[in-house]
């Protein structure tokens, strides 16, 4: 199944500091992407991928679980590793979530974390019905575009297969249970008004995670996909400072050109 224009991963070899971007769920790079060529222009080695199930058609992400999109940014994480001295992961909404478990599962090995709007329970009463509900209706509106900024879109699914946000919720119960197993450099960036995440979300967050060097950001501007709204801006730059403060010579190494 061909990707979606936009969709596609994103991969800069840079220098001897890694930064691992994780999207969205029903989300694709596309979102990210700005973000990963604001840290590429900086001399930073980037890894954006696509999920599994991403970045198509949403009857494709119907067939995965969160165990396939764990398992492609873990893959991505170690490949960074191998090849730089310094790695960072940053993550929007379900990608804050990723993030967060990799921090958990990988201690040390990762010097910081970045979290936008990141995600930590599928809200509402219909999210208790989804066990039952996903065997009798495949699809529910799509979550896409939630952005305050005019003209600018995501791209996203306009549904939500029914499997996958089942699955969904089972990976947010796992990652909450691990949050206390967090120890790292954390930066929290979240919008009051989201219409997809709530900032309870963004406090659960803070409230059980072990790190002690915390920093908590307000996006005044935005919605949900931040990234691409009126505080991207403020996003790259803060992030940027936090891997300056926490990277000796960030930018130190090879240079090259980024690529698709």
């Amino acid at each position: 199944m061909p990707v979606l224009p936009g969709a596609e991963p994103y991969r800069h070899e840079g220098g001897e500091v890694g930064v691992l971007l994780c999207h969205g769920f029903t989300g694709s790079p596309q979102s990210m992407r700005p973000w990963a060529e604001y840290l590429a222009d900086r001399g930073l080695s980037v890894s954006l991928p696509l999920l599994p199930g991403h970045g198509t058609r949403w009857e494709d992400l119907q067939l995965t679980t969160w165990h396939d999109w764990y398992a492609e940014v873990d893959r991505a994480l170690r490949e960074l590793l191998e090849r730089c001295e310094t790695v960072f992961v940053m993550g929007l909404s379900m990608g804050g979530a990723l993030t967060l478990r990799l921090a958990a599962q990988h201690g040390d090995a990762i010097r910081g974390i970045v979290l936008v709007n990141p995600g930590n329970k599928v809200h509402g009463l219909a999210a208790h019905a989804l066990p039952v509900a996903r065997h009798l209706v495949r699809t529910t509106s799509g979550i896409a575009s939630d952005i305050a900024k005019e003209g600018v879109t995501e791209v996203g699914y306009d549904k939500v297969p029914l499997h996958a946000a089942h699955s969904l919720r089972l990976f947010f119960r796992t990652v909450d249970a691990e949050l206390p197993q967090v120890t790292q450099p954390l930066v929290v960036l979240h919008s009051p008004q989201d219409h997809v995440v709530p900032p309870a979300d963004s406090a659960r967050v803070l409230s059980r995670v072990s790190s002690t060097d915390v920093r908590e950001i307000l996006l005044e501007q935005s919605y949900h996909v931040a990234t691409l709204d009126h505080d991207a801006e403020r996003i790259f730059e803060e992030s940027w400072a936090f891997v300056e403060r926490l990277a000796p010579s960030p930018v130190d190494g090879k240079r090259s050109s980024s690529g698709g």
